[in-house]
């Protein structure tokens, strides 16, 4: 099969031939059709996250049809169409395992990183952390569902029932988080880089009520903000824009370091919260949600091969929702 291998961060992927992998007890072999381009991806690719294997296949933001099961599997069928998230496999033994936070698993194992991933034409998955996707998506709409998605809505989640809701960085997190809450009936508040009209009125088309550079003051008083954006400076700006009693929830795996603040800024019973990973749960209750709101996913395909190429354009802030690679050209 054909696969895009990361043999150390800092390189360009290479394109190989390999052979598949065969599904053991509990896993299933899924023929991927696209992979999402996560900025999580970029965080292995670049050497932010510790490098653990190589080499390693990124990617998990999959989407792809079963072509084998493993002894044991139970649920899917052949030829079903699936998706594969970033959490991929957890001990089920833990008390973070045995009380529905599995996110939190020290064991915890994630696809594109210590698993194999989606950029390839197959992939392993454990069939515990695999989700049958919505049929109102086409399988490129449907990846970013899988971890922009999925971990926009745990984001959510945390902010609580906030009126008011300040989005940092608004790129296919943001994009899908701003439709969800648009049809909650909350306000949106839109942060993007200093000067970025395009990203701005992408915001505006979605729902945002307002809409300016990462380091200006809203007009309004936030009751919550969701900071996507891996920039620890914002987490200063974002609590001196929410209320008292207010949230900022910091959203990835990664961020810059948090410079020093005034405890004035954090007092008032403000808190920061941290969102890791996503759970079972959260993949049934937002793959459900999501086409009832219907969520729409902004999505720019590239070949297999073209993986350097949609990397570059994420890391340059140059996608409008989400890069998503497709097997079929």
């Amino acid at each position: 099969m054909r696969a895009m291998l990361l043999d150390a961060p800092g390189r360009p992927l290479r394109l190989a031939e390999i052979p598949p992998g065969a599904p053991g007890a509990g896993q299933i072999l899924v023929r991927v059709a696209a992979c999402g381009v996560c900025r999580t991806d970029l965080h292995i690719c670049d050497g932010d996250l510790a490098f653990i294997r190589s080499p390693i296949i990124p990617g998990h933001e999959i989407v792809g049809r079963v072509a084998r099961l493993g002894q044991g599997v139970a649920g899917f069928a052949e030829g079903q169409r699936v998706g594969v998230p970033w959490l991929g496999w957890t001990c089920g033994r833990c008390s973070y395992c045995t009380s529905g936070r599995e996110n939190l698993c020290d064991a915890a194992r994630f696809t594109g990183y210590q698993i194999d991933g989606g950029y390839a034409e197959l992939a392993v998955a454990d069939a515990r952390y695999c989700f049958p996707l919505p049929d109102a998506y086409g399988d490129a709409e449907a990846a970013p569902l899988l971890c922009a998605g999925l971990i926009g809505y745990r984001s959510l989640l945390a902010a609580g029932d906030a009126k008011r809701l300040g989005i940092y960085g608004f790129g296919a997190a943001a994009h899908i988080v701003c439709q969800v809450a648009v049809w909650q009936g909350r306000e949106v508040y839109a942060f993007t880089r200093a000067g970025d009209e395009s990203a701005q009125a992408f915001a505006r088309q979605l729902g945002a009520r307002w809409v300016g550079d990462s380091a200006a003051r809203p007009p309004e008083a936030l009751d919550a903000a969701i900071l996507f954006a891996p920039v620890g400076a914002l987490v200063p700006s974002a609590l001196r824009a929410v209320v008292k009693g207010g949230t900022v929830v910091c959203a990835g795996i990664h961020m810059s370091d948090i410079p020093s603040f005034p405890y004035e800024i954090l007092w008032g019973e403000r808190r920061i919260v941290s969102v890791a990973n996503l759970t079972r749960r959260d993949g049934v209750e937002f793959l459900a949600l999501a086409p009832r709101v219907p969520v729409r996913t902004e999505v720019e395909t590239f070949g297999l091969g073209e993986a350097n190429a949609a990397l570059a354009r994420v890391r340059e802030g140059r996608i409008n929702g989400a890069a998503v690679l497709v097997t079929d050209r």
